[in-house]
């Protein structure tokens, strides 16, 4: 990756981060999710909206934690709201698999250009744990948990 675009994702990831869209909480949720990561403090409280359909039509997060936690939190809302549960589950898949380092190819393109900018963070394994936190977090929620860790 050259230098040019490694910047932009990283004033991506801390415009997110910044300004993080679909904060707050979600009144009438019908999934509620919260998750921890004990090896650095992130916490991530996500709700979820589910209709009689399988679609999520609206998902909202509320937590603190590092630029990279909250950057993910806030994509992943913007990612699945108007998708089925089985379309969200799926893009968290190829978003684990990119965060990994593994590629991620199971992703269409538009969903993969969009996500693309975590994908340096495979480069630090403790950062993948940030990164994946409010993922996780959702699929618990979607699950029926209540809560989510990262270790």
């Amino acid at each position: 990756m050259d230098d040019s675009l490694r910047e932009l994702y990283q004033e991506v990831i801390l415009d997110h981060s910044r300004h993080p869209r679909r904060f707050g909480a979600l009144a009438g949720a019908t999934h509620v999710g919260e998750g921890h990561n004990p090896l650095c403090g992130d916490k991530v409280k996500v709700y979820l909206d589910v209709g009689q359909d399988g679609r999520i039509s609206d998902v909202r997060f509320e937590g603190r934690g590092c630029a990279i936690s909250q950057a993910s939190a806030s994509l992943m809302s913007e990612m699945v709201a108007g998708r089925t549960v089985g379309e969200a589950e799926k893009l968290m898949d190829g978003f684990l698999h990119l965060v990994k380092g593994e590629g991620g190819s199971e992703l269409n393109d538009e969903d993969r250009e969009q996500l693309e900018v975590m994908g340096g963070v495979s480069a630090f394994p403790m950062r993948v744990k940030c990164a994946t936190l409010a993922w996780h977090t959702m699929k618990s929620a979607l699950e029926g948990g209540t809560s989510a860790r990262t270790e």
